[in-house]
């Protein structure tokens, strides 16, 4: 499927105007500046299992499948309940404060989240 694979974080634009509209404290924000993020996709037909492994060995998982409510975790922990979508093939999630969308760019994972007129850009290679 065309999401599954392991992905290595490459790139990111805006990540501290994000990360403070979030309201995340200036600490957490420079501890994160740092991370190198390996996101692991498992795609089967319309069921996901999204893994984000953080420096220092933090994992979260969300599992979902397209268009059914399912439960959710934000990067700081907070559990929520979201549908998530594909729409012209990208996955597309409202987290409680943002609206982010993912989708394969060639080899890469391209993640825009947005909030209140800024948006945050990571972009991850395919590693395997």
């Amino acid at each position: 499927m065309a999401f599954s694979g392991k992905y290595e974080f490459e790139s990111e634009k805006n990540y501290d105007e994000f990360m403070k509209r979030l309201g995340l404290p200036g600490d957490v924000i420079e501890k994160g500046r740092n991370f190198k993020i390996i996101t692991d996709v498992q795609q089967d037909g319309q069921d996901f299992t999204w893994s984000q492994t953080y420096s220092g060995g933090n994992i979260m998982t969300n599992k979902f499948t397209i268009g059914k409510e399912c439960e959710m975790q934000t990067m700081g922990g907070k559990k929520f309940k979201a549908t998530v979508k594909m729409e012209d093939g990208k996955v597309v999630a409202d987290f409680p404060n943002y609206h982010q969308t993912s989708e394969i760019v060639g080899d890469k994972l391209v993640e825009i989240s947005t909030i209140g007129g800024v948006t945050y850009e990571r972009v991850s290679k395919r590693l395997a």
